[in-house]
């Protein structure tokens, strides 16, 4: 029998964030190993354990996965969250695609000045709210079903309630003028495996903060500074 899957990756959110989603509400137990020093970065390179030179990396079903679409897609079709054929596994891929750009306006925004952080919230609001949050209110409203895609809970569900609920620390009412997303949020917040996940205690990572920031750059020897989008 194999064993649970392994995740090494730093104590935070980071690109790993939507894998332990992904996993979770799948109801998958998993390990993570974090690092913490430059030595143990250094150790998985030197191991060959890393393809290209990077994190995520997880240990699963005899495989070092890295490149995290790549990990996302292998669990969402190994635990049936990638739709039933062909056509719906085409519209996960583009919704998820299109929170992957919504994300992507959060991902370093721990990194940045706070001056740069008043901008990048304005920024990270603004497109949540023009441009991906009203395309997914239609959707759902369009078709008048309880799920993004075929009526069955998919990766697409899971990685767009992660993405609302990042949003949603930036501005807290954010749904506000959106029906759908937020009937969709207490659906899918509901889901056995996400509830679970959203409790206190869970391998889910908090709002990143200057201890996470720090290890990052030590790790990764990021000596650099980051703009705002």
């Amino acid at each position: 029998m194999a064993g649970k899957p392994k995740l090494y990756y730093f104590d935070g959110r980071g690109k790993m964030e939507s894998i332990r989603w992904l996993l979770a509400a799948a109801g998958v137990e998993f390990e993570e190993e974090f690092l913490e020093t430059r030595e143990q970065y250094e150790k998985l390179l030197q191991g060959g354990s890393l393809l290209f030179q990077q994190v995520p990396m997880v240990e699963i079903d005899g495989m070092k996965m890295v490149q995290t679409r790549a990990i996302l897609n292998y669990i969402a079709g190994k635990y049936n969250l990638y739709g039933k054929d062909l056509k719906e596994r085409a519209l996960i891929d583009m919704y998820v695609g299109g929170t992957d750009d919504l994300m992507g306006f959060i991902l370093m925004f721990p990194f940045l000045s706070a001056e740069d952080k008043e901008k990048q919230r304005a920024v990270i609001v603004q497109k949540a709210t023009s441009r991906y949050f009203p395309a997914y209110e239609k959707v759902l409203k369009d078709h008048g079903q309880d799920f993004l895609v075929g009526n069955n809970f998919s990766w697409a569900d899971v990685h767009l309630l992660e993405a609302i609920l990042m949003v949603e620390e930036k501005k807290a009412d954010v749904l506000s003028g959106f029906p759908q997303l937020q009937a969709f949020k207490a659906r899918i917040s509901n889901i056995p495996t996400i509830k679970k996940f959203l409790e206190p205690g869970s391998q889910r990572k908090p709002v990143p903060d200057d201890k996470y920031v720090e290890t990052v750059r030590r790790v990764l020897q990021m000596y650099y500074n980051i703009k705002a989008n």
